[in-house]
């Protein structure tokens, strides 16, 4: 008897949900059928089993196959009608009753799953279109560049919606491997637009400025145009919360960020200590930058704040989704609190661990997408090194 499971999506970044639940409810129109036949069986001839035979195609249509469902139909059909032949009912009428009642119900039933196939092949298709846009729009990046591994994850928290206003990118440049990690304004397509933007914004600047706060600049610059060009996207409102970072490699083992209004990445050390990486002087997300004092085209406030990333250190930035997740109690969930004194194999294996914590923090269900980026410095060859990191304070800020 075929069944409806639900869909594994192709992208790894998105985790694929169980479909126990589906698999269970495509027994329940033959434990029906069953339970009718039980129930003549047991019963004397005046009960009526008929409620058993017209709930099993009803509940076949919206879980099983067309074909599926014409099997449970005609079985059901059968059903019934052998139970009034054989046992004989105190009426005649009310055995056609009966019968036409199963009948009537088994052909709705094959109508209304036809509807149902309808929507699902709609369903699919627009989640395959939502997919390909995200795919387009946010590729998988390199599990490898250099010494330093990656790996990305975008979780909607809408369960069939695979894209929103959630945005990274990763670019290796003359001057480094670049990142960001973002979060614009508002939701659905204009959230999409908006990141389509910023990401392209990005990718450009990161291969020609020279400077981490000279791509900053030029993001503020293009969302600023585009504020101006499109009357859908408000040039003060249309905001964006980003973490801009640098990796150089010059093999000083440093590391750069700029952080535009957005939650502070964390730098998870070999031996499970984890950092914040606060900014000393915050700044106004990307988008707002004319609210700031001294903004202006020669005085530009960002500051670059650089940390130290050693081997074995794993730098994971995130968008709200995560900071903003609650239990039942309203409790916000604390990343540097549950990653402490964890030591991931790999950077992949850190954002399951992250993701399936959430989500247990939360109860299952989360109301903002999640957006999440790890890279893992090893050495010149992919291999890490546990070293205790002496003489220095997780968290200790350096100036650039």
């Amino acid at each position: 008897m075929g069944k409806r499971e639900e869909e594994a999506t192709s992208d790894p970044r998105i985790p694929a949900r169980p479909n126990y639940l589906w698999r269970a409810a495509s027994w329940l129109p033959a434990l029906l059928l069953v339970a009718g036949e039980v129930f003549a069986a047991l019963t004397p001839s005046h009960y009526n089993s008929a409620p058993f035979f017209t709930a099993a195609p009803l509940v076949a249509a919206s879980l099983l196959s067309a074909r599926a469902t014409a099997v449970v139909a005609l079985i059901a059909v059968l059903a019934s009608v052998d139970i009034t032949v054989h046992r004989g009912s105190p009426s005649t009428g009310e055995s056609v009753t009966e019968n036409v009642t199963v009948l009537t119900v088994s052909l709705l039933a094959l109508g209304i799953n036809r509807v149902v196939r309808r929507s699902d092949s709609r369903l699919r298709s627009a989640r395959g279109i939502a997919e390909a846009a995200q795919r387009a729009v946010l590729p998988v990046p390199p599990a490898r560049i250099g010494g330093l591994r990656i790996a990305a994850r975008y979780i909607a928290a809408q369960a069939d919606a695979g894209i929103g206003g959630d945005l990274y990118a990763v670019q290796d440049t003359p001057y480094g491997i670049r990142l960001i990690v973002g979060d614009v304004r508002g939701k659905g397509l204009g959230a999409v637009e908006a990141v389509a933007v910023v990401i392209g914004a990005f990718r450009e600047a990161a291969e020609q400025e020279r400077t981490l706060d000279g791509v900053a600049y030029r993001l503020e610059s293009a969302l600023r145009r585009e504020g101006d060009r499109r009357a859908n996207i408000d040039q003060f409102e249309g905001f964006t919360t980003a973490v801009l970072a640098e990796v150089p490699q010059d093999g000083t083992r440093r590391l750069r960020l700029v952080n535009r209004g957005h939650p502070p990445p964390l730098l998870l050390y070999p031996d499970g200590a984890v950092g914040e990486t606060h900014p000393r002087t915050p700044a106004l997300p990307l988008g707002m930058g004319d609210l700031g004092q001294g903004a202006g085209e020669g005085e530009w406030p960002d500051r670059v704040e650089e940390w130290d990333f050693p081997v074995g250190t794993t730098l994971l930035l995130f968008t709200d989704g995560v900071t903003e997740a609650r239990d039942a109690a309203g409790v916000f969930y604390d990343p540097r609190e549950r990653l402490a004194g964890r030591q991931p194999r790999s950077p992949d294996g850190l954002l399951d661990f992250l993701a399936a914590d959430v989500a247990r923090h939360a109860g299952g269900h989360t109301d903002d997408d999640m957006a999440l980026l790890a890279v893992h410095r090893a050495d010149g060859h992919g291999r890490d090194h546990l070293r205790a990191h002496s003489g220095r304070t997780p968290g200790t800020l350096h100036h650039g």
